[in-house]
């Protein structure tokens, strides 16, 4: 068995705010001032990104003739004012059939604000519909991956931040590049050897490249990547372009340091059964029946009947002061989640919306965590849009009289109802829900048998095990470790009239806005501990968290008459499940054995990787450990899954795609052991 030398993790650059462009506009044209270029030909920006990019990548025949069931995916560098994507996805609509999936991503460092990108694209009002639709779904101008669902055909990823390191850590192949940004002459930071190796080592065997210029410096760098290319007849006034293609990539080597982490082999995905109907289970058959999967549903009891079943669930997360794995993936999901939720609204209007952004207000009840508060601003300077520091406004913020001097605010965040959120997103058409329980899984050939408690079983090409604190009772799942913890809230009803929060308020614990007259607050925490049964002693703990967080509310109920009695109250106590580093299990489910065979000389020397890849069961996927943040990190882990599943590109880096990963432990074990 050879070994190598454990080379330093690929590092997460910094999360924080973007800058953005400083242009000049003739009419809906934007120049950039920083650069000295346009952002598109004043002449005809729409033909030339036609000619350019869609014509030289052949992208109206190889659309035609699409017949994978994974995506076919372009990869840009600079997105700009989007155009080229827009085209691209008019483009596939006109040409694709009609089960076919495109994937779109692009990188950018200056990303332009919704307002100037609105005015840029108003331009071309034949992309009226599809302009729209991006500019509703624009994100905040933060770095990282930003997943957009433009259609239920098409999917966008905006991976804000320089190019060349965007590329670095993209987890997914490319069909075909659109090679485009400021002219090298304007922008030569960009135009390095690094960018063309990036490229290349995220290209799939035959990808196809496309770019407006000829410079030297490019071809050279093509060339030494990889790539072969040859002029074409450029468009207007350019005589000639570059187009060109990559026979064989070049191998990843980012995983020489990790290759445990090396994902499976792509498997034909055509029925997915996934076991468990909580938030983590529905959101994840949502991704993969809209990627036209048939998936069946396993449960127990309902929909939403464990941990996801509560009246009402807070989507907030606590930031970690120092930027870490977790806290960024936290952060991706919090922004995820709040752009999925409001797109699952907004195609289904009702009455009360399962899904309300009224905003998070986050208190700082010591002096310690105040600190830490200003620590997380001070480090991370994000747009107020995203999140804010308060101090004067924090009553009028809440609603309710606040005693805290600090507090953060997070202007898009709200609250959900998590067991209707379940229930919609179970109504899919490729979406059969299956009552009973799963008790065990075995492989035969290339099939998964589900067996059921009743003594049927179910077939499939995948599974997904979902069922919270169950999910490791299966053989194959059981070294996962999962640490049961009890959590209960507490139900009070409030006469008409009387003041309460408008917004989330939390602090150890979190209280809502009042759904149809009931006030929820919550929730207790209470590890190794798997009752289901309401205590008033959980009640009581509520009731503490809510008066050392609100005193000043807390007295003015009392007043009015309204007695907080743990006696009193409703409520509803339920089991969830996390993991010992508390952040969730998403991805392939590890053969533990293997792994414990392949790599037990990390006991001895942690600083030498066998060079075998990670063994895993083909076929069968893990989200689970969610906690109590499911809200924040299922919807973004079914992403993750459900992109796997199909061989397309994740919605996170590499590292944090690792960071998930269900054999992170037993590597963890190992190493401590020695």
């Amino acid at each position: 068995m050879t070994q190598r030398p454990v080379q330093r993790p690929i590092a997460l650059p910094p999360l924080a705010a973007l800058s953005v462009p400083l242009l000049s506009w003739n009419d809906a044209s934007p120049h950039s001032d920083a650069f000295g270029d346009v952002y598109f030909s004043r002449e005809d920006g729409r033909a030339e990104t036609e000619h350019v990019f869609l014509g030289a990548n052949h992208l109206p025949e190889r659309f035609a003739t699409w017949q994978h069931t994974r995506a076919f995916v372009i990869g840009e560098t600079g997105f700009g004012t989007g155009l080229n994507m827009l085209c691209a996805w008019a483009c596939f609509e006109q040409h694709a059939p009609a089960n076919a999936r495109l994937h779109l991503l692009s990188t950018e460092m200056f990303p332009l604000d919704r307002d100037s990108l609105t005015r840029a694209l108003s331009a071309w009002p034949s992309l009226a519909r599809y302009a729209q639709q991006l500019c509703d779904l624009w994100p905040e101008a933060v770095s990282g991956i930003h997943r957009l669902h433009l259609s239920e055909r098409v999917t966008l990823d905006l991976h804000f931040g320089d190019t060349t390191e965007r590329l670095t850590l993209l987890a997914g192949l490319v069909d075909a590049w659109f090679l485009d940004g400021f002219a090298p002459s304007k922008n030569p930071d960009m135009w390095q050897p690094a960018l063309f190796e990036a490229m290349a080592a995220r290209s799939r065997p035959g990808a196809t490249f496309a770019t407006f210029t000829c410079a030297g410096i490019v071809k050279r760098g093509l060339k030494a990547a990889g790539f072969h290319w040859k002029k074409v007849p450029g468009f207007g006034r350019k005589r000639e372009m570059l187009a060109g293609s990559i026979d064989t990539p070049p191998s990843d080597t980012r995983r020489q340091s990790t290759p445990w982490f090396t994902s499976p082999a792509a498997k034909p995905a055509n029925h997915v059964v996934v076991i468990g109907a909580g938030i983590a289970g529905c959101s994840v058959a949502a991704a993969l029946a809209k990627r036209g999967l048939k998936v069946t549903v396993i449960e127990r009891d309902a929909p939403g009947a464990g941990g996801s079943g509560n009246r009402q669930g807070a989507l907030y997360v606590k930031l970690a002061a120092e930027t870490n794995p977790q806290s960024r993936f936290y952060f991706t999901g919090l922004l995820y989640s709040q752009r999925w939720l409001s797109q699952l609204v907004s195609s289904t209007p009702l009455e009360i919306p399962l899904w309300q952004p009224c905003g998070v207000v986050q208190l700082a009840l010591s002096d310690k965590e105040a600190a830490r508060q200003q620590r997380f601003m001070a480090g991370h300077p994000l747009p107020e849009t995203v999140v804010s520091a308060q101090r004067e406004a924090l009553s009028e913020l809440s609603g309710v009289p606040v005693s805290a001097d600090h507090g953060l605010f997070y202007p898009q965040a709200g609250w959900v109802q998590p067991k209707r959120l379940c229930e919609r997103l179970l109504e899919h058409a490729n979406i059969t829900l299956y009552e009973g329980e799963a008790s065990a899984l075995h492989q035969e050939g290339s099939q998964w048998q589900v067996e059921m408690a009743s003594g049927n079983s179910v077939s499939a090409d995948h599974v997904v095990v979902a069922n919270a604190t169950l999910a490791n009772r299966f053989a194959q799942t059981a070294e996962l470790p999962l640490q049961q913890v009890r959590g209960q809230v507490s139900e009070l009803p409030l006469p008409k009239g009387v003041k309460a929060p408008k917004r989330v308020v939390c602090a150890g614990g979190y209280v809502s806005p009042p759904l149809e007259g009931i006030l929820t607050f919550g929730a207790s925490f209470v590890p190794n501990d798997a009752t289901h049964h309401v205590t008033t002693d959980d009640h009581q703990r509520n009731i503490d968290e809510l008066r050392l967080a609100l005193p000043a509310w807390v007295a003015e109920l009392e007043a009015s008459g309204l007695a907080l009695s743990a006696d009193a109250l409703g409520g509803r106590a339920a089991v969830r499940a996390a993991s010992p580093d508390k952040s969730p299990y998403a991805g392939p489910v590890p053969n533990a054995a293997a792994w414990q065979r392949d790599y037990a000389v990390l006991r001895k020397d942690a600083s030498k990787a066998p060079n075998i890849n990670g063994e895993h069961y083909a076929g069968l996927w893990i989200s689970t450990a969610h906690g109590s943040r499911g809200l924040a990190s299922a919807p973004l882990c079914a992403e993750v899954i459900a992109s796997s599943v199909c061989d397309d590109p994740l919605p996170l880096e590499l590292p944090l795609v690792d960071h998930l990963h269900p054999g992170r432990r037993i590597i963890t074990a190992l190493v401590r052991a020695q």
